[in-house]
């Protein structure tokens, strides 16, 4: 018999601090975001119990960080196994409390696992140098090793993988990790905590504490035994964390907020563009940092694609992510559906015509029906705020140089995407546009394989690819005196 549509097992309702699960007196509900309803609780932890997660990581890390490369890979591959063995109930357990379709948290899921396949490889890989000295009695040696104690913080749009890819390669390095879900989605990652030891990570190197983030973020950001923060999320609460880390002097991994543009091209495939524009646009309900927010379309072909992507968008169906069929599903929060009507209000009292969608969905939950506005500027904060939503702001544009200005005319610089044919101008706008992250011809960027990260506002550091584990590395420089090889006399 198949699963009933809500009705899922929940892990643990408790945090995970050296090797115990932690309650305590204060709970936060989570809700389920399709239909309002209470799920379950977690505890509302604060800085006395960070401070014992921290304490836990300290003490396991160097038992851990001891074992070879070899012997920490292995453990990650069986993490990874233990996760795709648990791939069904991972899936429902993340729609249940995040609200993406089921096919979309199933592919969260592998993701997620791949992150921990990529790094369990790249333990392996973790390389020091030697360096021709200046002399011949010295040699020259730079070996790398844990950065330390991580501070891992991470958001609710996709988290099963945001927490793969930062607590993956610091388990590879060898680092200990206190990790701070978002409230509203703690199950999907108490699971995968509880995996992770069932694998064999020793009880007490991953630490998860619930609980209000500014508490916690305290603790993390000025106790001198967490060497590094990882955090992701929006710029405003980046900077934040970037102030509080000065006192300690941490090393800072911040993926934040993005503002992608997504531009067409007269001599672009514009099916294929439209194509791109959907996935790129309504993939989480427009709930990513890599989401297209800004469209640009050059002048002689914007009639046709806002018809060809007005028809695309009629496909889209909103509904609980376990209904087949169902392509969108709701935004995180009420805060977060009156903010996105707020945009839709604003914009139209400026002159942007709605061509579809704008209201809710009728019925429990907080869904935005996927809305088209056309004709708007760069006035209105549709344009320069990232929407976060199920919101397509269409405008046109002339030239090249004008989109390539208007693409820039930003403080975010984490994604961009744009369609076009022809070879010299695909260089020219990949090399002009101001993104860590460019799409040619795709909507879809994100891969474990590759950098992830951005430029200006969006953040500092990469994650993924094998740049993702030096983010937690630190070069140590050792100079040997071999002497002249003489003998004395």
């Amino acid at each position: 018999m198949a699963p009933r549509d809500n009705i899922v097992e929940l892990p643990p309702q408790a945090s995970r601090i050296g090797g115990a699960w932690v309650t305590g007196s204060a709970w936060i509900d989570v809700n389920d975001p399709a239909t309002g309803a209470i799920i379950g609780r977690v505890p509302n932890l604060g800085a006395e119990e960070t401070e014992r997660a921290v304490t836990a990581a300290t003490g396991a890390m160097p038992a851990w960080a001891a074992r070879t490369a070899a012997e920490r890979a292995d453990i990650l591959r069986a993490w990874h196994a233990l996760v795709l063995s648990k791939r069904t109930w991972l899936a429902r357990l993340l729609t249940l409390e995040q609200g993406k379709p089921i096919v979309e948290a199933e592919a969260e899921i592998d993701y997620a696992a791949a992150y921990i396949l990529w790094f369990a490889e790249e333990a392996r890989r973790v390389y020091g140098e030697i360096i021709p000295a200046p002399t011949g009695d010295t040699r020259i040696l730079v070996l790398r090793q844990p950065v330390g104690v991580v501070g891992a913080i991470t958001p609710w749009n996709f988290p099963a993988a945001m927490i793969t890819r930062k607590l993956a390669p610091a388990v590879a390095a060898g680092c200990g990790v206190v990790l701070k879900p978002a409230i509203e989605t703690p199950f999907t990652a108490i699971a995968l905590i509880d995996l992770a030891e069932q694998a064999g990570i020793p009880a007490g190197l991953l630490n998860l504490v619930t609980g209000d983030a500014e508490p916690i973020g305290a603790v993390l950001t000025t106790d001198p035994r967490v060497r590094k923060i990882s955090f992701t999320g929006s710029t405003a609460v980046g900077a934040r964390l970037f102030a509080q880390s000065a006192s300690t002097m941490k090393r800072l991994g911040l993926e934040l907020g993005g503002n992608a543009p997504f531009v067409v091209f007269e001599d672009a495939d514009l099916d294929a563009a439209v194509t791109g524009a959907i996935q790129a646009k309504f993939r989480n309900a427009g709930q990513t940092c890599v989401c297209a927010d800004r469209f640009y379309i050059q002048q002689s072909i914007y009639p046709a694609f806002i018809e060809r992507f007005a028809a695309a968008m009629a496909h889209l169906r909103s509904g609980s992510g376990f209904a087949p069929g169902v392509t969108i599903g709701p935004v995180i929060h009420e805060r977060a559906l009156t903010r996105l009507e707020k945009l839709i209000e604003e914009a139209m009292q400026s002159g942007a015509r709605l061509l579809c969608g704008g209201t809710r969905s009728k019925g429990a939950g907080t869904f935005l029906e996927p809305t088209l506005l056309c004709d708007v500027d760069h006035s209105m904060r549709i344009v320069s705020d990232e929407v976060f939503g199920p919101i397509a702001a269409v405008m046109p544009f002339a030239d090249e140089a004008e989109v390539i200005e208007r693409c820039n005319a930003s403080e975010a610089g984490l994604a961009a995407y744009f369609y076009a044919r022809d070879h010299a101008r695909i260089w020219r706008v990949a090399e002009a546009i101001e993104a860590g992250m460019i799409g040619v011809n795709t909507g879809r960027i994100s891969t474990e394989v590759a950098p992830f990260g951005g430029v200006k506002s969006s953040g500092i550091g990469r994650e993924g690819s094998r740049h993702g584990i030096e983010a937690f590395c630190e070069l140590k420089y050792v100079c040997l005196d071999i002497g002249s090889g003489e003998k004395a006399a």
